[in-house]
Parts: structure tokens; sequence; C-alpha cells
């Protein structure tokens, strides 16, 4: 098996058995629901954002595949601290990633830990479940609907 695959699996596991940041923020700015009618993803993602605009909490909970949580947890490790343009341009790098517009070598990529899901490309009906918790993260502080779904879409999009 090839170690970058092997680290993948091993990374997406971790996540999924104990993710990180799983649970409800009872006061948070923003909860946007996401589902995935295809495979049955549906989790919401909590957000604070103080008065400077920064992210100063972040969570998610409800039930996905390994892969959806895992990116959801990583998500939220990877988003507190940051500025709403920060996590807004990391949204926007990842889905590049996820669609294999980027790759982890390309120059100016601020994702990281992130750039494990580099390979999901190859997995057209893995790369929603990859992007469910970032597109719900994302119409919430762009203003968008409090739910967003998969349904209707093929290219790793989100409607709201």
């Amino acid at each position: 098996m090839d170690d970058q695959l092997q680290i993948y699996q091993q990374v997406i596991l971790d996540h999924n058995r104990k993710p990180k940041n799983f649970r409800q923020i009872n006061d948070a700015t923003y909860k946007i629901e996401g589902f995935n009618p295809l495979c049955g993803d549906h989790l919401w993602v909590y957000c604070v954002v103080d008065k400077n605009k920064t992210i100063t909490d972040i969570s998610f909970d409800g039930h996905g595949c390994a892969i959806s949580k895992a990116s959801a947890s990583m998500m939220t490790a990877s988003l507190r601290g940051k500025s709403v343009t920060e996590a807004v341009n990391m949204f926007h790098q990842f889905q590049q990633l996820l669609t294999h517009q980027i790759s982890p070598d390309t120059e100016n990529n601020k994702l990281g830990k992130l750039n494990i899901f580099s390979g999901i490309w190859k997995y057209p009906s893995r790369v929603k479940c990859a992007g469910l918790a970032w597109h719900a993260l994302h119409s919430g502080l762009s203003g968008g609907n409090d739910c967003v779904s998969t349904e209707g879409t093929d290219d790793g999009t989100v409607s709201s």
C-alpha cells in the first residue's frame, strides 16, 4: 500500500473515531446545517465570531461518513483563531484542492494538514462529503442560508 494512502486512511480514521470540537455551542454567532441526501451526512457547524471578525470558537455535531466527520474535525481545528477573511480564503483553497485545481505543492497553499485530502478528487462522490462542513460554514460567514445541501450538484459544490 502506498505510504501516502496509508497516512490518509489513518488520519481519516483517527478523526472519525475521536473528532476534535465535536459539540454544540449554544451561543454561537452562526449555526448552519449541512445535509448530503445521497449518503445521509447530516451535520451542524457552530461558529463564534467576535467583534474583530475573528473565529474564537468553532465546532460541529451530527453524523456522517468518516470523510465528512474527519474533514469537519480538521476544519474546526484549523480555523479557530483565524479571521473571517482567512477562513473564507481557506474555504476557497480547500474547495480547489478537493476538485484538483490546486495541489499541496502549489505556491501560496496555506492548508497545512488539510492537504491530506488532496487525492479526494479521484472519488467524485466523496468530494461532497469532504466539503460539506466547509460549505456550511462558508454559507454562514457569507450571510447565506442556515441550511446547505449537496442535492442537485455533481461538481462538489453545495447549494444554499
